[in-house]
């Protein structure tokens, strides 16, 4: 402990991390817990409007991630991937969560898709590689991130040791004619999206205040039979993995906006039939469907 802490002020990190190294985990959680409820507390209730969501009664977990069909795409398509050298631990969807959703795609095979959070832009090539296989022509993809992940300037992928940018990514996969990337925040993009979405991912900010905003704005722009997929969903804020982490944003959300009456089920994704992280086939993945 002594040496961590001299390296924390060697190093120049800061107080916070100081603090944090010297408080439990546990503390940290609780204290972040009640940070969330406190802001979740405030945030004006809005009103929702399920009537386009699709019902959970019309999708299979089981048939989608057990398809023969799409495994053989997915095998296909893993190849061209592959050779992109998209590493895992850059904080975005591991591979696990990324086959995942390529299943969903191409088992839902919407026309349109939305997702909210780029990144490094693992999602937006899995969903991209999907409608390639499985959409008609005229399918597209928007990707929104609050940073410019394609900047020439700053090259923000560099750091997660990957040598092209997304769109660059998307152009080698001869993808760029149906993919747009959008530089917004997700509230901002929504209040002037003149469009909507058979299928909507949600994985940019994962705090309760701003998925609780979120999910009624996505509502709005779905499709009927659209289905909105969540990253991060701990459900009752347990720990998945052997790490510990728990995210409570997502679940939080969700938990105020069924105990306000709003006809939404959250159908986490579970175990998969694959791996995902920490030598373990769990997924934090779920699909929000109604009744």
């Amino acid at each position: 402990m002594v040496n961590k802490l001299k390296n924390i002020w060697r190093t120049k990190v800061g107080l916070k991390q100081l603090i944090a190294c010297m408080i439990p985990s546990i503390v940290l959680r609780i204290i972040r817990l009640q940070k969330e409820l406190k802001q979740l507390g405030t945030a004006e209730q809005v009103e929702c409007k399920t009537d386009n969501l699709r019902y959970k009664r019309d999708l299979s977990l089981s048939d989608i991630l057990n398809s023969r069909e799409i495994e053989g795409m997915w095998f296909d398509s893993e190849k061209e991937i592959k050779k992109l050298s998209i590493p895992d631990g850059t904080g975005g969807v591991n591979p696990g969560d990324r086959r995942a959703i390529y299943y969903l795609i191409s088992a839902i095979k919407p026309k349109s898709v939305l997702e909210i959070g780029t990144h490094i832009g693992a999602s937006t090539i899995h969903i991209a590689s999907a409608l390639s296989k499985t959409s008609e022509e005229n399918a597209n993809i928007t990707t929104v991130d609050i940073a410019d992940v394609n900047s020439r300037t700053k090259k923000p992928w560099l750091e997660y040791g990957i040598t092209h940018s997304p769109i660059e990514m998307i152009d080698n996969l001869g993808y760029r004619s149906f993919v747009e990337f959008v530089t917004d925040t997700s509230l901002n993009y929504a209040a002037s999206c003149q469009r909507s979405f058979d299928f909507i991912f949600l994985d940019g900010d994962h705090s309760a205040t701003t998925v609780y905003q979120e999910i009624p704005v996505a509502l709005n722009l779905l499709n009927q039979d659209g289905v909105i997929l969540l990253h991060d969903y701990f459900p009752n804020m347990k720990p998945l993995w052997s790490n510990g982490s728990v995210i409570p944003g997502p679940f939080l959300a969700t938990e105020r906006l069924q105990n306000e009456g709003v006809n939404v089920i959250v159908l986490p994704l579970g175990r998969l039939p694959w791996p995902t992280k920490l030598e373990s086939h769990v997924t934090s993945l779920a699909l929000l469907l109604r009744n």
